[in-house]
């Protein structure tokens, strides 16, 4: 298992969330895990939540649409949808992220993959619309989300994905 720490970074007075982590694997690998939406289903969000893919076209002008149920949302749904606007092949993903509970609060995320010491940097900036909104995207548990999707992205690329 990977000891690479995932960092997670909320620079004071600005709206943006900076999270970085590097993975045993190549970048086409990694791009093929945040891609491909069976694999993005083994991944993404707490271990004891499930993911629910409506939809999942990762390329320029694409869709997404996908829900986290079960563990501590109980009977609950938590949708998440947005837009793909670039997609470069093993280097540059750019698109827009709306948790609809707080509808009209869209966050753009650009996730960079590089080549550091022979491992896969990603590294992943939200710019949140408002200081407010990822300060309220922080105090609901955002951070323990994305450290264990991280562990997790970790483990399936290690399985060889």
């Amino acid at each position: 298992m990977s000891t690479h720490p995932t960092t997670i970074n909320a620079p004071e007075g600005t709206p943006f969330l900076d999270v970085v982590r590097e993975f045993d694997a190549t970048p086409a690998q990694l791009f093929r895990a945040v891609t491909e939406p069976k694999l993005v289903a083994q991944w993404l969000g707490p271990r004891d939540l499930e993911v629910e893919m409506e939809e999942y076209d990762a390329r320029p002008g694409g869709r997404y649409r996908f829900a986290h149920t079960g563990g501590h949302l109980g009977g609950e749904h938590a949708w998440f949808n947005g837009v793909f606007h670039t997609v470069e092949q093993d280097k540059l993903i750019i698109r827009t992220f709306e948790y609809e509970g707080v509808p009209g609060e869209v966050a753009l995320e650009i996730m960079r993959f590089s080549v550091v010491d022979g491992r896969t940097r990603l590294s992943q900036r939200a710019v949140f619309p408002s200081l407010e909104t990822r300060e309220g995207a922080l105090s609901s548990g955002m951070s323990f989300g994305i450290e264990q999707s991280m562990d997790r992205l970790s483990e399936l690329v290690e399985r060889g994905v």
